[in-house]
Formats: C-alpha cells, structure tokens, sequence
C-alpha cells in the first residue's frame, strides 16, 4: 500500500511541475490567461467626485486612469491570472490524487474484507 501511495504522489507531483514548468498545452494555457485578463480589464469602475470639481482635474484625472489601465495593469493582472491558473490546473491534479488514493484505500479494504470473512 505504501508503494502504491509512493507511485500516486509522485505521479501527482511530475504533473503539478509539469503545470507549473513545461511548456504542454502552452496555446490553450495561453488563450485562457489572455481571456481572464481582458475580463479583468474590461470591467468598468467609476469615480465619482463628492463635489464638482474644476474641468482641468477631470481630465486629469481621466488621463491617470487610462494610463493606468493601459500601461501599468495588464502585465500584473496578466501575472497574476497566470498565477490562478496555474493554481488550479494543479488544484484539479491534487483532487484527482486524493481520489485515486481513496479508491486504493477502498480496494484495499475490500481485499482485507474478502480475505477475513
């Protein structure tokens, strides 16, 4: 039993580095991080000022915003949902571990039953 849960961590762990250091599936990774971040980016927030506030700092303000947006978000968002998504792609390896090492507990406790009774 212990070399069975040998052969699955180890087998889990080759794939959680896969994930995170290879370059499979690099296209379809690709696509979804790009997605995630344009989804990211596009949503749109409003300021509201509490009073009225002169022209020439509206403006101002709308040229650090769209600077802000343009220029410094997208390579963090974009690092950051790369992140997430490496992050969960292993997420769905460890519960793939998790069940593989329940079902052989199960067998094995299944064959003890059959060989007792």
């Amino acid at each position: 039993m212990k070399e069975r849960f040998r052969d699955l961590l180890h087998a889990y762990k080759v794939e959680a580095f896969k994930i995170s250091h290879t370059n499979e599936k690099v296209q379809e990774t690709t696509e979804e991080i790009l997605r995630g971040t344009e989804d990211a980016l596009n949503n749109e927030y409003h300021y509201h000022f509490r009073t009225d506030p002169d022209p020439a700092r509206i403006e101002a303000f709308k040229q650090i915003k769209n600077y802000t947006l343009r220029a410094l978000l997208p390579p963090v968002v974009e690092k950051l949902v790369r992140r997430i998504t490496v992050l969960e792609k292993q997420h769905e390896q460890l519960v793939e571990l998790v069940d593989a090492l329940l079902e052989s507990l199960s067998e094995e406790g299944a064959r003890r039953d059959g060989n007792v009774g």
